[in-house]
């Protein structure tokens, strides 16, 4: 595996195995106080609890700010069905205010600033503005996307602004890099992982295993690191580290904190 000089900022002088908080940390007595996922107050417990990591999404609202919220609609959340991008971010502002204070991108790196973001982007708009934002903060961010071109064209922004964030691959390279494993052609595993940090996968996909041994081994090789998602009960959390993998990402970051430290 490449050595730990040789890897990116981002994962280096951090605990291993990682704690990646999956949109932050939302306790039960924070969800019954109607705190939720991705705010400020998520991030903040995330960071209290000890996580050096959160993960987190974002989107473009209607005047082009890049804020932290997974779904590209209010309707779960807050109970508005309006999408993201057709909401101004004062009127955002003001419906999160009593569910934990809505976090743009930007206040996120300003005011967490020993925190390690991986940053999902979730619309097409969002990629450019997001980049750009990251760039003076790259040395702790991780971008990364379902969807490989809008992966890459945040990655090209950030990298136009002078940044060089590390980056986990989208649909179309964990799918390359689970084939290629299968095969006994180390040309094609590198071929697939080339230009990433790190496989960001849920431990199976319907009946398929997406995490195995011959994955972990093969991404290994390549200096490339293997996070598993979403991994909240305790068990499961000490069976994927004993097998190999590099980062949990969890709703539950103190639970995980506990049990891998």
């Amino acid at each position: 595996m490449t050595s730990p000089a040789e890897r990116h900022a981002y994962l280096r002088g951090a605990d291993h195995p990682r704690v990646l908080a999956h949109r932050g940390l939302v306790t039960p007595d924070m969800r019954d106080d109607g705190i939720v996922e991705n705010s400020f107050a998520a991030i903040a417990a995330a960071h209290s609890a000890g996580a050096e990591y959160v993960e987190s999404d974002c989107h473009l609202t209607a005047d082009g700010e890049v804020v932290l919220f997974h779904d590209s609609d209010l309707a779960r959340v807050v109970g508005d069905p309006r999408r993201i991008a057709q909401v101004p971010l004062a009127e955002l502002e003001s419906l999160m205010a009593d569910r934990g204070g809505l976090a743009t991108l930007a206040q996120a790196l300003d005011a967490f600033p020993d925190v390690r973001f991986n940053i999902d982007v979730k619309a097409d708009a969002a990629a450019d503005p997001a980049g750009r934002l990251v760039a003076p903060h790259a040395d702790r961010v991780l971008l990364t996307s379902f969807d490989d071109a809008r992966r890459r064209r945040a990655l090209r922004s950030a990298r136009a602004a002078g940044g060089e964030p590390a980056t986990s691959g989208g649909r179309g390279v964990v799918l390359g890099a689970v084939l290629a494993s299968l095969l006994p052609f180390e040309g094609l595993v590198a071929r697939a992982l080339r230009g990433v940090d790190a496989l960001q996968v849920p431990e199976r996909q319907g009946v398929v295993a997406v995490t195995s041994r011959r994955l972990l081994d093969a991404a290994h090789r390549q200096g490339v690191e293997v996070h598993v998602w979403t991994v909240n009960e305790p068990a499961d959390m000490r069976r994927l580290v004993d097998l190999g993998v590099d980062g949990i990402v969890t709703d539950r970051a103190d639970l995980a904190l506990e049990t891998l430290r």
